[in-house]
C-alpha cells in the first residue's frame, strides 16, 4: 500500500465521525497506537525541536523487510494522539516513499483547524523529523 493510499484509508476510517470535536478525541484516544518508546530513548537527541510540549521521535529500519519502523511519546496526551496519528501513517512505509510524502492529513480530517498556530508549528516539525529519519535510512 502506497503512503497516498494509507493516508486515503485513515481519512475515510476518521471521516465517518461527523464532528471534528469528536473526531479529535477519537484520535487521541488511538496514542498507543504505535509500539512504545523505551525510557532509555527519551534523550534530547531524539527530542522534536519546535514542540512546545516535549515529543521524542526514533526511527529505524525493521530488520527484516527494511520498512521505516516509529516510536514516539510526548509529555501531552493531545499532542501524543496527534503525534501517534502522523507516524501511524508513515510507520511500516519505504523509507525512501516516506522521505518525500508531504501529508495534509490534519487538514484533510479538519483536525488542524482547531490546534493552536504553535501546536500546528510543532507538528510541522514532527514531519520533519519523520522526513528526515527517513532520509537518512
Amino acid at each position: 500500500m502506497t503512503l497516498a493510499e494509507k493516508q486515503q484509508r485513515l481519512i475515510d476510517d476518521l471521516l465517518v465521525i461527523p464532528d471534528s470535536q469528536e473526531r479529535l478525541a477519537i484520535v487521541v484516544a488511538r496514542k498507543n497506537h504505535l509500539a512504545p518508546l523505551a525510557s532509555s530513548d527519551r534523550t534530547d537527541a531524539n527530542r522534536v525541536p519546535g514542540c512546545v510540549s516535549t515529543v521524542w521521535l526514533t526511527g529505524s529500519p525493521d530488520p527484516d523487510t527494511g520498512r521505516l519502523r516509529l516510536r514516539i511519546d510526548a509529555e501531552s496526551p493531545l499532542v501524543k494522539g496527534l503525534v501517534s496519528l502522523l507516524c501511524e501513517l508513515y510507520d511500516d512505509t519505504v523509507p525512501a516513499a516516506a522521505a518525500t510524502f508531504e501529508s495534509g492529513l490534519l487538514e484533510k480530517l479538519n483536525i488542524a483547524r482547531n490546534l493552536s498556530p504553535t501546536r500546528r508549528n510543532g507538528l510541522v516539525a514532527v514531519q520533519a523529523r519523520i522526513r528526515a529519519i527517513a532520509s537518512a535510512l
